[in-house]
């Protein structure tokens, strides 16, 4: 894929097909076992052999692929690079059925930093994972739901009854933003349990009793490329599933004799702490796997680099005071190392200077992200990564406008830009330490 346009069209694919991170785990699983990865399950043992290509999946919603290497672990180093499978959004509640003045609603609860202005008058639909009770068997299955229409909306109150709203508008995120799915007739009450079950029988599965869910609303309009010259992507979970699909991807095209590996976790957005989180046990768990002695461990991670790969706040046009002056990074002038002095992410000099090196390689234009001093950056999964395995890291994300909202906006040619990048990493011999 030598050009941006040859890239994109499988990546708004993926985005369109991937509304929550179950559904992205899968569609990643699914790119990987055509490409001959061998799906591992953790509660099995591993015999990895050389040469062997790999993926291990997660409570349904992380991933790490990996490729075993014929170098040596303990000179040579493993080529990672992390991203994250979740995305800010409203998730339903476990008991959501409202009605009121007739109307049938759904309790939702905001999941991560999200922007609440731009739910409001949107084509909403539902998707996530449903756990049900096999009726002939009654084993407990998990499986994948996705309605795909238009179900629900959340209706913006008129301006004739708040003439302040457009000077002074504050959203209440338990009372405001509760969706709207349609009228009751009568003595009726919405169901959302028979809704999923109905659901899943329809597109083919197995009949049961749904006992729990986890599903999350989301905007059923399409990803595009817009702009006059058709130079934006327009999009909703830009951040982070980009990453993940250019991680996927460039791990798919690398070559060589590197042992390289992609991770793919769930629960950034709320700060990662969970079993199938960045501050959670799994990618280290793997990694024991692959190096079971301690010590020589110790020396791969070492000689290894990860790329923590995670979008970037592009200058706002009409907001170009919110950034540093020398550190406005642009869409479509290529992808963004981020920079932070109190380690907010984990680049230092020394990983900037290996990944600066690709750059010129490839030529590949590097942009410098560094967040005003009385302003927040934001966070990502390298610190934590860093932090919990020790290994070397830098932060890098492509330049992207409207972060967490229901709809972002980025460049055209910034993805394949990571994604030239990552292969680079991917494909370097030897150890990646600095002399």
């Amino acid at each position: 894929m030598t050009h941006a346009s040859e890239f994109n069209p499988g990546l708004l694919d993926f985005l369109a097909r991937s509304p929550t991170p179950f559904h992205a785990t899968a569609n990643l699983a699914t790119l990987l076992a055509a490409a001959g990865f061998e799906p591992l399950a953790e509660t099995a043992d591993w015999a990895l052999k050389p040469g062997g290509r790999y993926y291990s999946i997660r409570n349904d919603s992380s991933l790490i692929a990996f490729v075993m290497g014929t170098e040596a672990l303990s000179r040579h180093g493993i080529r990672m690079l992390g991203a994250h499978t979740d995305s800010p959004c409203l998730m339903v509640r476990p008991n959501p059925e409202k009605t009121r003045r007739g109307y049938f609603q759904l309790g939702v609860e905001v999941y991560g930093g999200a922007l609440l202005n731009p739910w409001f008058d949107r084509d909403l639909s539902l998707a996530g994972r449903v756990v049900v009770r096999d009726s002939a068997s009654g084993r407990l299955r998990s499986r994948l739901v996705d309605f795909r229409r238009p179900l629900a909306v959340i209706p913006s109150l008129a301006i004739h009854l708040d003439r302040e709203v457009n000077r002074n508008r504050s959203i209440n995120a338990e009372t405001d933003i509760q969706p709207l799915l349609g009228q009751l007739v009568g003595e009726s009450t919405g169901d959302l349990r028979l809704m999923l079950a109905e659901e899943l029988a329809a597109n083919g599965a197995a009949a049961g009793e749904v006992l729990d869910f986890e599903l999350c609303l989301y905007d059923t309009q399409a990803p595009t490329q817009i702009g006059l010259s058709g130079e934006f992507i327009a999009a909703a979970r830009l951040d982070n599933l980009l990453s993940c699909y250019v991680g996927v991807q460039a791990l798919l095209a690398s070559r060589g004799n590197e042992t390289r590996l992609v991770v793919c976790s769930d629960h950034e957005e709320v700060g990662s702490a969970s079993a199938s989180g960045a501050q959670g046990p799994f990618l280290e768990s793997v990694l024991i796997r692959l190096v079971p002695d301690a010590a020589e461990r110790t020396r791969t991670l070492m000689a290894s680099l990860l790329i923590s790969a995670d979008n970037a706040h592009g200058v706002h046009p009409n907001f170009p005071a919110r950034h540093e002056d020398n550190h406005g990074p642009l869409l479509n002038r290529g992808p963004v190392l981020k920079i932070n002095t109190n380690q907010r992410y984990a680049t230092n000099s020394v990983t900037a200077a290996r990944l600066r090196q690709w750059a010129r390689e490839t030529d590949v234009p590097l942009q410098t992200f560094v967040a005003r001093n009385d302003m927040g950056c934001g966070s990502t999964i390298g610190p934590l990564t860093a932090t919990r395995i020790g290994v070397p890291t830098l932060d890098l994300g492509v330049p992207t406008l409207a972060m967490h909202s229901i709809r972002e906006l980025a460049g055209t040619a910034d993805a394949r830009s990571l994604f030239v990048l990552a292969a680079q990493c991917f494909n370097h011999p030897g150890s990646l330490a600095v002399d």
